[in-house]
């Protein structure tokens, strides 16, 4: 019977590193059999909706992902079936008709800003971390990336950020601390905390190798 995955879930305020943290715990447990799913891969399908529609969906909220779907996915993976990732198209703010294959994998790890959100996904995840940055710290990130990389102007990123953003987090993505078995403060700049991460990583993977197949009783 094959072993089941271990699932690490970090989540985290937008801007607060977690994706770093997340590469980060990914490279350095390089040679293990791994793979990291991001949560924003799995936005709901809009296809249905008109651009102007799209426009208006708030991806700060629980209800802007298909969850269902992410869980189901995870379970499959979890039950060692490959499955179809989807893939977002940030230009026409819906599902993309391409797919991503991904295999079963010794070890997932699920990224995003509301991963710990639903009990259903909590429940399937071996450890659970939430990158805690400040809120300013955040906030000059979200402008840098929005401004350079997405063609935002100041005034749009600043006015999404005072008006969706910042309350979304407040009401659904800080509560998520709670859920969390270690917060890791400033993100991807604390490798202390990534290197203890990975050391407890990896001791969960070398307990699990350890644990007797055929106990003699």
């Amino acid at each position: 019977m094959r072993e089941k995955p271990i699932i690490i879930g970090v989540a985290g305020g937008t801007g607060s590193g977690k994706t770093t943290v997340a590469k980060e715990i990914f490279n350095q447990i390089q040679g293990q059999s791994i793979v990291l799913i991001e949560q924003d891969a799995y936005y709901k399908d809009q296809s249905h909706l008109t651009f102007e529609q799209r426009l208006q969906t708030n991806y700060d909220h629980p209800l802007a992902f298909d969850s269902d779907l992410l869980i189901d996915h995870v379970t499959a993976l979890s039950d060692g079936y490959s499955v179809e990732m989807p893939v977002y198209n940030y230009k026409e703010h819906t599902r993309s008709h391409e797919t991503v294959m991904i295999e079963p994998k010794d070890v997932i790890i699920l990224e995003g800003i509301l991963i710990l959100e639903d009990q259903r996904l909590r429940n399937l995840m071996d450890i659970k971390l939430f990158v805690d940055t400040d809120a300013d710290i955040r906030i000059m990130r979200r402008i840098v990336r929005d401004t350079e990389e997405r063609g935002r102007t100041l005034a749009d990123v600043i006015h999404q950020y005072t008006t969706v953003v910042r309350p979304m987090h407040l009401q659904f993505i800080e509560p998520t601390k709670r859920y969390a078995d270690i917060i890791v403060p400033e993100g991807g700049q604390n490798q202390v905390a990534i290197d203890l991460m990975v050391t407890k990583i990896r001791s969960i993977i070398d307990g699990k190798r350890l644990l007797p197949s055929d106990p003699k009783n």
